[in-house]
């Protein structure tokens, strides 16, 4: 067992303190929100934030993408986001559709918590859940699905009626995206209310994963989810979209030493906002690590990318 004193100097190693200057930095940098999401057209609202490690005042990963002030997409909802769900006032409901961009804890760990909620609402029509395909350690989606709600063996088989329609349930309409190590084929998918979504497999080590384009009433956001700079379908599918916001996952710090197999570094993270031709940058699943060093990773940004950056917040909401 490792004495007091070194487990305490490990765990804090997780979360760096964010020195004031970055701090008053990171808050510059957050847009001028309006008080509420607007009541037409397109928004998404940032629900969670932050990454995996537990650094208040983020939840994890996720987005809530509004038409007409309505909620229509749960786009992930990792863990302490189920808050932030109801504090945005959302529900099952109205949703057209849940898309996970991959299974990492950090992006799905609140979504039994959803969907237990969206059991007491009146919702009759099918949800359909959409997300990646299969890898070593990993399930599709339909079969995460399957394997917490199995009536005889999951873990959360109370619930099972989600996946027949039984006991006052929405049937879950689960779809598998392939992604072929990132290197699939976009998958464009119509939605209902005038949305159209479309999925992008890209690279996150070993981890299928996908990111998403949302398109509506001829503005359109992209959200990058956790990927790597070897995303290259990705960027050859949305290169020149300009999309009037981008919001990528500011994860690392730049610099030697990162995990740049799974997640872009900020130089990276700039190349991809100039080669898009986004209209802003939303830098969002923010670590401590990240943010404790955001000037040099701005900087980094700076060297390809000169269209406006913000910082996003949990509960900030965005109209392209």
């Amino acid at each position: 067992m490792l004495p007091a004193a070194i487990l305490i100097l490990q765990l804090g190693s997780l979360s760096p303190p964010i020195p004031q200057a970055e701090a008053d930095l990171a808050q510059s940098l957050r847009a001028e929100q309006p008080a509420a999401c607007p009541a037409s057209g397109l928004a998404v609202q940032v629900l969670g934030s932050g990454g995996p490690v537990a650094e208040a005042p983020r939840a994890g990963t996720s987005y809530l993408v509004r038409v007409d002030g309505r909620p229509r997409l749960l786009i992930d909802i990792g863990s302490g986001a189920y808050l932030r769900f109801a504090e945005a006032g959302g529900n099952v409901t109205e949703l057209d559709a849940i898309l996970l961009t991959h299974l990492h804890a950090d992006h799905s760990g609140d979504l039994v918590s959803v969907l237990m909620s969206g059991g007491f609402e009146d919702r009759t029509e099918p949800l359909p859940v959409i997300g990646p395909d299969a890898a070593p350690r990993f399930p599709a989606t339909s079969d995460f699905l399957s394997g917490l709600f199995d009536p005889d063996r999951g873990p959360y088989a109370y619930l099972g009626g989600y996946l027949d329609g039984s006991e006052d349930k929405p049937l879950l309409a689960p779809r598998d995206v392939a992604t072929d190590n990132g290197d699939g084929a976009p998958v464009t998918l119509m939605l209902g209310h005038g949305l159209t979504v479309t999925a992008l497999p890209v690279h996150h080590g070993a981890a299928p994963a996908l990111g998403y384009r949302v398109d509506y009433g001829g503005k359109s956001v992209v959200i990058t989810g956790d990927q790597s700079a070897f995303s290259d379908g990705f960027e050859t599918a949305l290169a020149g979209s300009g999309p009037q916001l981008l919001f990528a996952h500011f994860v690392i710090p730049p610099g030697p030493g990162q995990p740049r197999a799974l997640h872009r570094p900020p130089d990276a993270i700039g190349e991809l906002a100039a080669k898009l031709g986004a209209r802003r940058l939303v830098l969002t699943h923010n670590m401590n690590r990240s943010l404790a060093r955001l000037g040099d990773g701005l900087a980094a940004i700076r060297q390809s990318y000169a269209g406006p950056v913000t910082v996003a917040y949990d509960l900030d909401c965005y109209a392209p």
